[in-house]
């Protein structure tokens, strides 16, 4: 299975967002990457170049590579409503963000990884499919035998914020997507209509 797994800092530096997660190494170097930094930057960017980098953002934050980002707009565009808001919410409802965001895992990548050596279950089978769109109601487990793995306990424990769309009962180390999330309950700092924009010329 394709994935990103370059240096992830230096992707964060590029967008001036630490899209990973915490990190110590982008607190420090919170400016672009390259020899000269910022001194040798163009002061102005096209739209064109705008836009790109805004969708080159989304797709880093939820570990997508071109093809799958692509295809997931495709859809986005035919169902009802606003399709950059759709675009969101289906990157949400993937199953890897749904453990990251339950608590299951410290980040993305870790999470991707759960799901691909079948450590999760949804409403009591394994999947194994990273991408894995749930529905409302689903419920998302870890197997009994992957409780207790010291990345899941460690994440567990420094979990922080709670989501509204997503019902965790730590105990069982369960969770229940209860629906899409709202466009003002996702807390990622994307600007999807620039997506919309760029994949509409």
């Amino acid at each position: 299975m394709a994935r990103y797994t370059g240096p992830t800092t230096k992707i964060a530096r590029k967008f001036g967002d630490a899209i990973f997660g915490t990190d110590k190494y982008f607190d420090k170097r919170n400016y672009p990457p390259g020899q000269h930094g910022i001194a040798k930057k163009r002061k102005t960017q096209s739209e064109y170049a705008v836009q790109l980098k805004e969708k080159q953002k989304a797709k880093y934050t939820y570990g997508l590579l071109e093809r799958q980002f692509r295809n997931l707009f495709e859809k986005a565009s035919r169902k009802k409503g606003i399709t950059g808001e759709n675009l969101l919410k289906m990157l949400e409802g993937r199953l890897d963000n749904t453990v990251y965001r339950l608590g299951f895992a410290a980040s993305r990548a870790q999470a991707r990884q759960l799901v691909t050596h079948k450590h999760v279950s949804v409403n009591g089978h394994i999947v194994n499919v990273p991408s894995f769109l749930l529905k409302p109601g689903d419920k998302v487990a870890l197997r009994e035998r992957s409780k207790n793995l010291d990345v899941v306990r460690e994440a567990l424990g420094k979990r922080g914020k709670k989501f509204n769309w997503l019902v965790l009962d730590e105990k069982a180390v369960e969770g229940t997507f209860v629906d899409f999330p709202e466009r003002d309950q996702i807390p990622e700092n994307i600007n999807e209509q620039l997506i919309v924009e760029l994949y509409s010329k």
